[in-house]
């Protein structure tokens, strides 16, 4: 790992990350070691065997999924305070934004786990510094939003991972010194509200500011965008020196922006007008923000596709994907943070949980077969793999459905590239839709076609980033019956309505509640479309037998088809119907 030169202290947490990286297996040894005799007792384990070792736990333990854990889980969440998974209390859930029949998961937390996510943190810390010398010095504009919490029948708290750190006393002072948002504003319900805040204070701290992000780049890319529709009253507040009612109803957000906001600034007002009046926003955080040094967001994955828009409006800034992280743990730490966004690998932290990889070129029906999986310590370059992972806070052997392939090794520490998520066919932001759960849209919307004598004769589909927020767009070639009048308006918008509210919560909260995604889109193609992408794929090598129309496209060439055969374009007229679930049950 190539570094410059950097302090006693984060010398010292690189050291411990080479130590870490050199021996992983017998790290693995012990963490699984330590697992096992921490959970021995547990229900789950008793229940097969009570291994306490490697190999009895490879034998005697399943791989599981969150469905097979559910009835477990879903005591504790029912107020069960026996050691069913975990000896250690469960102190409140994380709801995954992965879904289970349409709704979050609920993932256990144990009090102690925070203290693994701060050691992660403390190494991811000090190879920024070494990459980036003094860019913890300054201040940070990062774009945090909470999500509301709820209460599980047995009183537990249920909330986003990142709503717990944002809300923790142990954030508190992180909060204030290193980054420019008030606490106010960042624990502000109303999306709104909290991103205004954030967004004039950031604008007032604009000279201390030495890095920008948010969680994913389709989060940054929709404060980017919030700019775009708000710089004009951001620029009258500035120069006034104060908010005016109307935009910040919030008083606690009022009081902690006034802090920052303590006086008229004209210069400022008229610095923001003189840039973003512009058409070309090409570079806009560098003229603003100027002395950034790197935008800190995910661009692997899903996220992946807002690359090119971030480049475009970034000026020139590298792009760090620092964390490999999920709810069920944090996993591993990107050591090579200036590498092109296309090359991000994780090392994985052997320290963290017990990791085991199921290859996925050897799954055919989906079935885990725990024969089949290694250790983190044989994984073998070039190959793909789901992980699954053995935690601290009671999960054996679970799959988390991320596909990773090998991509080379820090000393002994295998590196993933993220591929994909398993089985998610279409994602804007935190959402995942699988073919299963878009099919079952696309029927229950072609319901609204019967009264016309019309059917959905074939559909595909793609999440388009070409304006933000991002959305989902399917194409519908349409099959109608001999004399029958073509379909109104009306009513396919009405269709592109009926697919939302039969999309998943996580869907549905990301468009009635946070914004960040946009209206679902409908595109009707001429009859014969699908002819002629099947008579393309076949030209290109494809088996007339074995050919299936996909029903997630990404190719620009197969796009560009598509788009020049469409006849009419419908959106979705409102969101789709949310309300925050009350019970776990």
């Amino acid at each position: 790992m190539a570094a410059m030169a950097v302090g006693a202290e984060d010398a010292e947490k690189l050291q411990l990350l080479e130590g870490l990286t050199k021996d992983v297996d017998s790290v693995q040894e012990r963490v699984l070691a330590e697992i096992l005799a921490r959970n021995a007792g547990t229900e789950y384990l008793r229940s097969r065997g009570g291994p306490t070792d490697r190999a009895t736990f490879r034998a005697k333990v399943p791989v599981v999924s969150y469905d097979d854990l559910k009835p477990y889980i879903q005591r504790i969440a029912n107020g069960d305070t026996s050691p069913v998974l975990s000896a250690s209390p469960v102190t409140d859930f994380f709801t995954s934004s992965g879904t289970s029949a349409g709704e979050p998961k609920l993932i256990p937390n144990i009090e102690d786990e925070g203290r693994r996510r701060q050691l992660i943190v403390g190494l991811l810390t000090a190879v920024i510094n070494s990459h980036f010398p003094g860019a913890d010095k300054g201040k940070g504009l990062y774009f945090m939003f909470v999500k509301p919490e709820t209460r599980t029948p047995g009183g537990l708290t249920a909330w986003p991972a990142l709503t717990s750190v944002y809300k923790s006393e142990i954030f508190r002072p992180a909060l204030e010194h290193h980054y420019t948002s008030p606490r106010a504003a960042v624990l502000c319900a109303d999306a709104f509200q909290s991103m205004y805040a954030q967004m004039v204070c950031g604008l007032c701290r604009r000279h201390e500011v030495l890095r920008i992000g948010a969680v994913f780049a389709a989060s940054l890319l929709r404060a980017i965008r919030f700019l775009q529709l708000n710089w004009e009253q951001l620029a009258d507040d500035i120069e006034a020196g104060a908010l005016i009612p109307r935009v910040i109803i919030d008083s606690s957000v009022r009081e902690a922006v006034a802090g920052i906001l303590r006086r008229p600034d004209p210069e400022l007002a008229r610095l923001v007008r003189q840039e973003c009046c512009k058409g070309d926003w090409a570079g806009i955080v560098t003229r603003i923000w100027p002395n950034t040094r790197y935008l800190d967001v995910v661009v692997t994955g899903a996220m992946a596709q807002y690359v090119p828009a971030l480049e475009h409006y970034g000026g020139g800034l590298p792009m760090v994907s620092t964390l490999y992280a999920s709810s069920e743990c944090f996993m591993g730490i990107n050591l090579r943070p200036l590498c092109d966004p296309s090359e991000v690998s994780y090392t994985l932290m052997p320290n963290l949980a017990y990791f085991e990889f199921l290859p996925v070129d050897k799954e055919a029906t989906g079935e885990a077969d725990a024969r089949q999986l290694v250790d983190l310590g044989r994984v073998e370059a070039g190959r793909v793999y789901e992980v699954v992972v053995t935690t601290y806070t009671g999960l054996n052997r679970y799959r988390v459905g991320d596909v990773l392939r090998v991509s080379g090794f820090h000393n002994a520490a295998p590196q993933f590239q993220f591929v994909r998520r398993q089985n998610v066919l279409l994602s804007v932001e935190t959402d995942k839709t699988d073919e299963a759960e878009l099919q079952r849209a696309v029927e229950r919307a072609a319901e609204l076609l019967r009264l016309h004598g019309a059917s959905v004769a074939e559909y595909t589909s793609r999440a388009c980033t070409e304006r933000i927020p991002g959305h989902y767009v399917v194409y519908w070639e349409l099959l109608t019956a001999g004399g029958a009048a073509e379909v109104d308006r009306e009513t396919l918008d009405g269709c592109c309505l009926e697919m939302e509210e039969a999309l998943n919560a996580v869907y549905r909260r990301s468009r009635a509640v946070d914004g960040s995604i946009g209206p679902l889109e409908i595109r009707v193609v001429r009859p014969g479309t699908f002819e002629e992408l099947m008579d393309d794929a076949v030209s290109n090598g494809a088996s007339i037998n074995q050919y299936k129309a996909p029903r997630c496209v990404t190719l620009p060439a197969i796009i560009e088809l598509l788009d020049s055969r469409v006849v009419s374009i419908h959106f979705s007229p409102t969101p789709p119907h949310w309300t925050p679930a009350r019970r776990y049950d």
